[in-house]
């Protein structure tokens, strides 16, 4: 009996390999054209696919395909944009679809975590946003061009170039750590995407909700975006263009007093002292230092792009190159971009791929102080004398203060910040059979860091000099890679269950190093000629540092759905860092639920008229957040030269601890719920989205601030120390309409409602104060306490101006002059002290909101988007920052107090002195805005001269980013990003300008050309 068993096993292998090539030799070759139900126009770039099969292909650029597909098969036709179609074969060798026009209906496609979902299956709130949305604008940065297109999401732009934007999904949602969203791009994950040229990428999903970003547990805490990359088309070679060269100049300037009425103020400041006037003559308008450090800018960007592929593979490749040059003299971005992406079907159920992305930025720096300079140099001072040397302040007798000149500032300032990345994945899918697919894929990101900073040898003034020159040499390196596996069952069950389950592990390392060195002495040759080994050896430091850690993951899915009426999304991830193994505390649990109803399916809506679709979603999840610093709980010491002491005369190094932490720390999660309703009316020309969300973060670690005297350097306690919520409403509509092949248009509209409030604070009834305000002796400005938001200014409330002694005399300010700022006696005791300080502002906007347009004329086409912030304040940090004799602004000198009844709000010119200085109502203005983000014109050729030379498009554009923007604040911008530490972003200091980089408008003209 074994001996026919063992002879029927070849013949069984012959037959099956028999049948294997039958199926492809019955295999039966199908074309045709997919064109536009409203326009007998091609559809390029539609996917046509076998259901249930591997094979498939794409429309090229007058909507053709061809595939070869096994008989009676059911071809899917789809593309985001347009109603999916599922028609079955026959016995049909032509076939031409015509396809529905979906524009944001429930049918288009997004991406979502881990894989793709039809919009009318989606509960969560996911907002995508198209790649040519993103790169038709000027930003640098690909986040930048979300500004003001999605509602409930916050983006300030530093202005700096090569600085990433500050970006908030839904408020603030960590205090102490990295509080930007986790970006995905291919799957690798990251924390900032600058190194990415805009035109490489396909479309940007942002996952707004719990429900939607558990599936991410470990980074998901301040939201998700998914950004996926262009790939190839099967039967469509491209090369295509895309470039711009612009000018950018410094909107909203600040008027500084000139150097008369810098002299008429100094003089009054020096008699309100007890002094005599120091200045005694006329110099005119004297030097406009705005003028001499500021610039209009060259910048310009270019990207080529090959893709292409077959049925069996496909490619794309291409190069960037960015150039900008700041608004700041000296200062400049340089970024060079490659990119390189594959995908081969190896056989019929395997497919594998890469993508590769390699990119080189160079910086040259600015110092951080100029823009304080600006504000505070002496307009007295000239840029250089007559002799060749720098103006100096000391020359002038002018005091403390203003004791510098900007421009030398600028000029003995060198520092060079240089940045090489390599980040990519690879992956392999196996289609085990028609409903089980599995995937495994590995990425990683590679980077290296260098900084060079160089201070000659030199004398610029009495107090801008450095007897020694010194190197100082920088070098961070990068090694992070992810890990992941997934299962995919989709199975549909008698044509209206559909169930899909995802099953997947997953694994990540994370590891930096860093590395300090600097010398003095170092010859000042020529740039290449910098070397520490030039420098003094007694003099050479060095410090270096490494951080490691690492996290495992187990997560999973379901998606169920009934007829597209009802859905059910439910997801659980574990993940296990390293950075909270004390108490044993590793594993984090995230569980997630999101329902979805499609009222518009149901038997009592079939018979109106209003809705297209109608669908009610509501959520719930869980999220973590594990970007804090690595080993928190650990308690660390400080030994420095400081803390030595003599025994027996013996030196012994003492040490210091640095912040007191409690034995355990557990992790930060957030918790939200979502309720949203979407849907289209008048067959799609409306569209709309509603949703309420409550997000709340538990166990949030704060940085609290001690007295030093207990025994720590840096006075603080670090830990779980309090519960704060995000709540608010978000709406988004948009019409849209096609009248003709010659004219169509679009306008949408969004707008975002938060509130930040804390609920629970470990110190209780007590508020933790912070952000130093930049004025006269470091004075706090912020408060956090329960109740309230999160870094709510705080301070003494400014009732007037003092206009005689008299009523100095009869106030709680005794020790007050006339001309300073009279102070609210809050609790009536007849004294001002820190007990009368109030609440003075929120630093965290209630209302964001944008209006984006796109008109098409003929050849002609018009973008116009508008964007804006309102209900939130900004702490003039600039202003306080006075130590002497520093400069005034031209409204200050305009509305200043000089003398009984000239002024009740702005004080005298002893701004600086008595208690004027401390954080008060004055300091505090209206940070909200209105600005035209993007206005582009455009004109594309028609395609029959297109044809005639083998072109596909050839479109110039002229573009103007940011060329007007409407608002009350006195300073620079109202867009004040947080300032950040080495470890850590500080929340309780948002929206205070201390040294905030100008904004800038640009405006270019460019090329998209595709052959």
């Amino acid at each position: 009996m074994r001996s026919k068993v063992k002879m029927m096993r070849p013949i069984l292998v012959v037959l099956g390999l028999c049948s294997h090539l039958l199926s492809f030799a019955q295999q039966v070759d199908v074309k045709g054209q997919v064109t536009e139900a409203q326009m007998p126009e091609g559809v390029p770039g539609v996917s046509v696919q076998v259901k249930g099969g591997t094979a498939g292909t794409m429309t090229d650029i007058e909507g053709r395909y061809a595939i070869s597909v096994p008989p009676n098969a059911t071809l899917v036709f789809s593309s985001i944009g347009y109603e999916s179609q599922e028609i079955r074969l026959g016995s049909q060798t032509t076939l031409n679809v015509v396809l529905n026009t979906a524009d944001n209906l429930l049918e288009q496609v997004v991406v979502v975590g881990y894989g793709e979902q039809r919009k009318a299956e989606v509960t969560g709130a996911i907002v995508n946003v198209k790649g040519e949305e993103i790169y038709k604008q000027a930003s640098t940065n690909a986040v930048s061009a979300l500004q003001g297109k999605v509602a409930g999401v916050q983006i300030n732009n530093t202005g700096r170039p090569g600085d990433s934007p500050q970006i908030r999904i839904r408020g603030l949602g960590t205090v102490y750590g990295n509080a930007n969203p986790l970006y995905i791009v291919d799957g690798v994950w990251f924390d900032d995407i600058s190194f990415l040229n805009p035109a490489d990428i396909e479309s940007m999903s942002i996952l707004k909700d719990a429900s939607a970003q558990s599936i991410y547990g470990i980074r998901a805490a301040n939201g998700v975006v998914l950004v996926t990359t262009r790939r190839g088309k099967a039967d469509h070679s491209v090369v295509s263009y895309n470039g711009y060269v612009g000018v950018q100049s410094v909107t909203n300037p600040v008027k500084m007093a000139n150097a008369d009425e810098y002299g008429t103020l100094v003089n009054e400041l020096s008699v309100l002292n007890g002094g005599q006037p120091l200045v005694n003559q006329s110099y005119g308008e004297g030097t406009s230092w705005a003028d001499e450090i500021l610039r209009k800018a060259f910048i310009t960007n270019h990207q080529l792009t090959l893709s292409g592929g077959s049925q069996k593979s496909n490619y794309s490749f291409s190069l960037g190159y960015l150039n900008q040059n700041g608004i700041v003299r000296g200062n400049g971005f340089k970024r060079y971009t490659a990119r390189m992406q594959n995908d081969y079907k190896v056989f019929k159920p395997v497919k594998v791929g890469y993508t590769l992305i390699a990119s080189m930025s160079d910086v040259d720096d600015t110092p951080n102080s100029v823009f304080t300079q600006i504000y505070g140099a002496s307009p007295i001072v000239p840029v250089f004398n007559p002799v060749g040397s720098y103006g100096d302040p000391a020359d002038y007798n002018l005091g403390d203060g203003a004791n510098y000149n900007p421009r030398a500032t600028l000029d003995f300032y060198n520092r060079e910040l240089k940045k090489y990345k390599l980040n990519g994945s690879v992956y392999a899918e196996v289609q085990i059979n028609e409903f089980l697919k599995w995937r495994s894929s590995f990425g990683g990101d590679f980077g290296e860091e260098g900084i060079r900073g160089f201070t000659p040898k030199y004398a610029a003034t009495l107090t801008q000099r450095s007897d020694v020159s010194v190197l100082s040499v920088e070098r961070n390196e990068r090694r992070n890679w992810i890990l992941e596996n997934t299962l995919t069952i989709d199975k549909t069950f008698q044509e209206k269950h559909n169930l899909k389950v995802l099953l997947g592990q997953g694994a990540q390392r994370y590891k930096n190093y860093n590395l300090k060195t600097s010398a003095q002495n170092v010859p000042n040759n020529s740039e290449g000629d910098w070397y520490l080994k030039l420098g003094d050896v007694g003099s050479a430091s060095l410090t270096d540092n490494g951080d490691l850690y690492t996290i495992a993951s187990y997560f999973g899915r379901v998606n169920y759905d009934f007829a597209s009426k009802y859905m059910l999304t439910a997801s659980l991830r574990a993940d296990g860092a390293s950075k909270f193994y004390a108490g044993g505390n590793a594993w984090g649990v995230f569980p997630s639920v999101g329902l979805g109803w499609t009222i518009s399916e149901e038997s009592f809506m079939k018979n109106q008229t209003l809705f297209d679709n109608l669908k009610l979603r509501a959520s719930w999840g869980k999220i973590g957040n594990a970007s804090v610093p690595n080993n928190i709980a650990v308690l660390r010491v400080d030994q420095k030269d400081a803390f030595t002491a003599i025994f027996g005369d013996q030196p012994y190094t003492g040490a210091s601890i640095n912040s007191i932490v409690p034995p355990v720390t557990f992790w930060e999660r957030g918790v939200g719920t979502d309720l949203g309703l979407e849907g289209s009316l008048w067959n799609s020309r409306l569209s709309f989205e509603f949703d309420f969300y409550d997000k709340k973060t538990e166990q949030a670690i704060f940085d609290i601030p001690i007295l030093g005297s207990i025994g720590t350097s840096s006075g603080s306690i670090v830990g779980n120390q309090a519960t704060f919520q995000n709540r608010g409403f978000e709406a988004a509509l948009t019409w849209r309409n096609k009248r003709s092949s010659d004219f169509s248009y679009t306008i949408s509209g969004n707008v975002g409602i938060n509130n930040n409030k804390v609920l629970e604070v470990v110190t209780g009834e007590n508020p933790i104060y912070g952000g130093g305000s930049g004025s006269t002796g470091g004075a706090l400005a912020t408060r956090t306490i329960v109740g309230q938001p999160i870094g709510q200014f705080f301070g003494y409330q400014v009732e007037g101006v003092f206009q005689n002694q008299e009523e100095v005399d009869a106030s709680a300010q005794k020790s007050a002059k006339p001309g300073d700022f009279r102070y609210k006696d809050v609790n009536g005791d007849g004294s001002i002290s820190g007990l009368d300080r109030v609440a003075l502002g929120n630093p965290n906007p209630k209302y964001t909101y944008g209006i984006n347009s796109n008109f098409q004329i003929h050849a002609f086409d018009l973008t116009l988007d508008l964007q804006g912030v309102a209900d939130v304040d900004v702490f003039n940090g600039n202003i306080g920052k006075r130590y002497g004799n520093e400069n005034f602004t031209k409204a200050f000198y305009d509305n200043r107090w000089h003398g009984e009844g000239t002024s009740n709000t702005y004080p005298s010119a002893n701004l600086g002195g008595g208690q004027n200085y401390l954080p008060n109502s004055f300091f505090v203005e209206n940070g909200s805005y209105f600005r035209v983000r993007n206005l582009q014109v455009g004109y594309s050729l028609p395609k029959s001269l297109l044809d005639s030379w083998k072109m596909q498009k050839f479109r110039i554009y002229a573009n103007a980013q940011n060329p007007l923007t409407l608002f009350r604040y006195s300073g620079f911008t109202p867009e004040v990003v947080g300032t950040q530490s080495e470890n850590k972003d500080i929340a309780t200091s948002i929206g205070i300008d201390n040294n905030v980089y100008p904004l800038s408008a640009t405006y270019n003209i460019g090329l998209n050309i595709t052959f």
